[in-house]
């Protein structure tokens, strides 16, 4: 199957995937979850060339994950900024980020530290019904007969 045929799959995984699953998504993401919204700034930060760094823009923007938004009108210029669907994907790169803190370096490369109570954080998935943890062998799954 072709990384374009994702999003038809009856999946929510393959869906998402046809969204973010670009290897450079998720770094424009962190980018903006940064504060950053500027094209100027996601290219010198991330060293891509325009065409790729311009059809991640475009697809996040059809996606509804970010805005484009003039900020300057001559010349007109445009920034992104992430809609309420691009920040419903801050626990997918907090997620993202534990995993690669564990696995992938001795130290890590950021701490997060929650405002409200100025602690670093550890990000964790719990169950909104009862609170308690969650890990993938504490859940069974509950398959639509057409899904994939």
């Amino acid at each position: 199957m072709r990384h374009d045929e994702l999003g038809d799959v009856y999946c929510s995984v393959a869906r998402t995937w046809s969204v973010i699953g670009e290897r450079w998504t998720m770094m424009i993401l962190r980018e903006c979850f940064r504060g950053e919204r500027r094209y100027d700034h996601f290219r010198s930060k991330l060293g891509l060339g325009a065409n790729v760094l311009n059809d991640r823009l475009r697809v996040l923007t059809e996606e509804g994950v970010l805005e484009r938004v003039p900020y300057q009108d001559r010349p007109v210029r445009h920034e992104y900024r992430l809609t309420a669907k691009g920040a419903d994907l801050y626990p997918v790169l907090v997620a993202l980020m534990a995993w690669g803190d564990k696995y992938e370096n001795d130290v890590p490369p950021v701490q997060l530290v929650h405002r409200a109570c100025g602690h670093a954080a550890e990000p964790r998935t719990t169950c909104a019904h009862c609170g308690e943890p969650i890990a993938w062998r504490d859940m069974t799954a509950d398959v639509q007969p057409t899904a994939w």
